[in-house]
């Protein structure tokens, strides 16, 4: 009866455990212009076919250092598309994720030149390649921990003139909902770009995935620096396990813990300085693990910590504060720099030594309030009945990235809803054809829309005379027909109404003719 007893426990201990533990994260890696599914060693993760995404033009790729995924193929931008070309993926949980976009090389002969240009996520401005990243394996992709809420995830590249954008794979990756919580400034209104990741005391580049590490931490990329200068340090390393590495909510791999520099006598301040951008934020993470077998208790190496000069920690020791030797122990701070280098200095206080196992450097980036949803569908329906040119692109948000505006739209922002709203449209003389969509009722805050010089045919739609926000209207000089809708008496706010050069027949609404007549230039010509 005992066994039976004790055997129930053990299935029973069993089925909680697994109905309480917790799913594996949500993956979605693209390799950009290939046609099947497919997966890469050594780690064997599975790519996704590039289908139905985006626009663009597959092709063969070169791989600018041997960090990029082993990839075949790529998908570039060429100009003549638009100067915003975008990712669009959908059916993404709501939740916490690192996204990561590797930049490739076209293996073509005409394309010779490395692209510059910028990239976005859910129309925050996160990285702007600069010129010689080819040949910097930390630079050769772009990456942050972003919130997304609403299903979708929206990734986008803006040309800077500089050559077409070209992309090896786009890795989506869910981590913890408080993964790199920093302080109350933290949350769902912040983007983390990853600035620098280092692993001290080795060599060797690894991924978490190569590393082993638990799949919620984002398969983070660590950057090998054996030394920070010569004489300057001496390496450390070791086999022995590492207590509270992999601890939620950052889920670092063990590995990271298991080596280290340590300074000298000759250069007792343990410093690493790096290019940062200036008058911005950064996140600032330190790693640290007592694995030097000279420091055997508490008390034996204590070190203060200094950014840029200034003291952020004091009186660092890392076996007291993580508990034991060979114990994981992570500090963090985020400081707001002026100048364009940062530099971490650990000073020694006693024991003449400081150890360090590895750095994480972020830029805190306010994610950009969107554009109103209804009032993007409204501008895509145009674009769709319009004939918009495909130089034009218009794909993403209208307007955000604020460095980034589509061609032709003017944005506000209001406050009160923390949202952009389109305010005016000028596409005079674009070539464009079609007619005009009812949906242009929906671009409630428009207040200045011109349309002339092209061929817009048909009937001017009714609902356009919701649109009371309307001080200018210029659709002079194309295929218009039928009459002048009734419903533009309704625009109290309008200023100036020019519809010469259309086919238009009838009277001029009497309410509109008359309350023009009372001072509004009016050009319309029967």
């Amino acid at each position: 009866m005992l066994r039976l007893t004790l055997l129930w426990l053990v299935l029973l201990f069993l089925s909680l455990s697994s109905s309480s533990a917790r799913p594996a994260p949500f993956a979605m890696r693209i390799s950009c212009g290939a046609r099947q599914n497919l997966q890469t060693p050594p780690t064997y993760v599975r790519w996704y076919k590039d289908f139905a995404y985006t626009g663009g033009i597959p092709a063969n790729a070169t791989r600018p250092s041997f960090v990029t995924p082993p990839l075949k193929t790529l998908r570039y931008f060429p100009l003549s598309d638009g100067p915003e070309n975008c990712y669009s993926i959908n059916r993404v949980p709501k939740g916490h994720y690192s996204v990561r976009i590797f930049f490739g090389l076209v293996a073509l002969p005409e394309f010779d030149n490395e692209p510059l240009f910028d990239v976005s996520v859910e129309g925050t401005l996160i990285h702007s390649l600069k010129s010689g990243w080819t040949s910097h394996d930390d630079q050769v992709f772009a990456e942050a921990l972003v919130f997304l809420l609403d299903g979708t995830v929206s990734i986008c590249f803006h040309s800077t003139g500089h050559g077409d954008p070209a992309i090896i794979s786009i890795e989506i990756l869910q981590v913890d909902e408080k993964a790199y919580y920093f302080g109350p400034e933290w949350g769902k209104g912040v983007i983390l770009k990853t600035t620098s990741r280092l692993t001290c005391g080795t060599s060797k580049p690894k991924f978490d995935e190569d590393y082993s590490g638990d799949h919620w931490g984002g398969d983070r990329f660590w950057h090998p620096i054996r030394t920070f200068g010569q004489n300057a340090d001496e390496p450390r390393s070791t086999e022995s396990s590492i207590k509270q590495a992999s601890d939620a909510p950052n889920f670092y791999p063990e590995a990271l813990y298991q080596s280290a520099v340590v300074s000298t006598d000759s250069q007792p301040d343990l410093a690493y300085t790096m290019d940062v951008d200036p008058n911005k934020n950064y996140s600032i993470w330190l790693h640290f693990a007592e694995i030097d077998a000279s420091i055997t208790d508490a008390g034996q190496r204590v070190f203060d910590v200094l950014i840029n000069g200034d003291t952020v920690f004091v009186n660092i020791d890392v076996v007291d504060m993580s508990g034991d030797r060979y114990t994981a122990l992570v500090l963090n701070t985020t400081v707001a720099l002026s100048g364009r280098t940062l530099t971490i200095t650990l000073r020694p206080k006693k024991g003449n030594h400081a150890i360090l196992n590895g750095i994480e450097v972020f830029q805190v980036i306010a994610a950009e309030s969107k554009t109103s949803a209804e009032e993007v569908r409204a501008l895509q329906a145009l674009k769709k009945t319009l004939g918009l040119p495909n130089r034009f692109g218009w794909n993403g948000d209208p307007c955000v990235p604020k460095e980034h505006p589509w061609s032709g739209a003017d944005c506000h922002f209001e406050k009160s809803g923390s949202k952009w709203f389109i305010d005016g449209l000028d596409l005079d003389y674009q070539a464009l054809r079609g007619f005009l969509p009812n949906d242009i009722s929906k671009l409630h805050h428009l207040q200045s829309l011109n349309l002339s010089g092209n061929t817009i045919h048909g009937a001017i739609p009714s609902s356009l005379g919701t649109v009371t926000s309307l001080e200018v209207l210029d659709l002079s000089y194309n295929f218009l027909n039928g009459s002048i809708p009734e419903s533009l008496g309704q625009l109290t706010a309008l200023r100036r109404l020019n519809l010469n050069g259309n086919s238009l027949s009838g009277r001029v609404p009497a309410a509109l003719g008359g309350r023009l007549l009372n001072g509004a230039s009016f050009k319309y010509v029967l």
